[in-house]
């Protein structure tokens, strides 16, 4: 596996290029996924993308070399993929993925992980795990539970079936469904564009909700640490700029502030 890694306006783009097996992951991909987060982090970016070369994101852990009987799973997925997916959750800069083709097991996960998914209608998202006697692992219950409820849950991962890109949408899985064409540009787009945006004040709603997906909090707990964070914001470099560009009428050129 090949991660290649760019920078442009801003925006690190991070690939995942092993098309002839479906970027599948074995633990060197995923150290060096991890290495191109480490590096768009030192170079300070304002937005990733995160994306797989050819017909799928990624198929999910490289199991072309995997003797069941020696495989230590619980340590391949402690040990290295859930670190991999906190060092992705908690990047300092809005995060957005591709999903294309196969997003399954590893692959949904680092989509679960990513700030915004954008997926073509073709992808493929589910559970094909029962077909190995295996679970869904990296997230995916959690994800599905949570949009999907128990019932439909349950029917994914017991009947291997999986959803298309459009269907995981409806479905409130993830953020908008884009013809398959487009999709990549559409995310460079969007990305190019957030990369301009107000980088703390961004971070601070990232914050938020992941304390309300976390935590668990309630509505008043919530607003109560809107209020806070608002104070902070006011502060900021970001913020008197947007309060001056709107009174002036002109467009806001915002600072790389946290």
């Amino acid at each position: 596996m090949v991660v290649d890694f760019s920078v442009s306006d801003n925006v690190a783009e991070i690939v995942l290029n092993d098309p002839a097996k479906l970027n599948a992951l074995d633990e060197r991909a995923l150290a060096d996924l991890g290495a191109a987060f480490e590096r768009a982090r030192s170079a300070d970016v304002r937005a990733v993308i995160l994306r797989g070369e050819g017909r799928a994101f990624c198929a999910g852990r490289d199991i072309s070399n995997v003797t069941p009987a020696t495989d230590d799973a619980l340590a391949y997925l402690d040990r290295i993929v859930t670190p991999l997916l906190h060092q992705i959750d908690d990047f300092p800069a809005p995060t957005f993925a591709v999903a294309t083709g196969a997003c399954l097991g590893v692959g949904l996960g680092l989509l679960i992980a990513c700030d915004i998914v954008y997926v073509a209608e073709t992808a493929k998202i589910g559970s094909p795990f029962a077909n190995l006697g295996a679970t869904l692992d990296s997230g995916g219950h959690a994800l599905f539970f949570e949009r999907l409820g128990a019932h439909r849950t349950l029917d994914l991962i017991y009947t291997a079936e999986l959803m298309t890109g459009t269907e995981a949408v409806q479905l409130g899985l993830f953020s908008r469904v884009v013809p398959e064409a487009e999709v990549l540009e559409f995310t460079r787009e969007r990305a190019r564009r957030v990369a301009q945006g107000a980088t703390g004040a961004l971070l601070a709603s990232k914050k938020l909700v992941h304390q309300l997906r976390d935590d668990r909090v309630g509505l008043w707990a919530s607003m109560a640490a809107e209020n806070i964070v608002q104070g902070e914001l006011g502060a900021s470099a970001d913020y008197a700029e947007g309060f001056a560009a709107f009174q002036e009428k002109r467009r806001p050129v915002f600072g790389a502030s946290r």
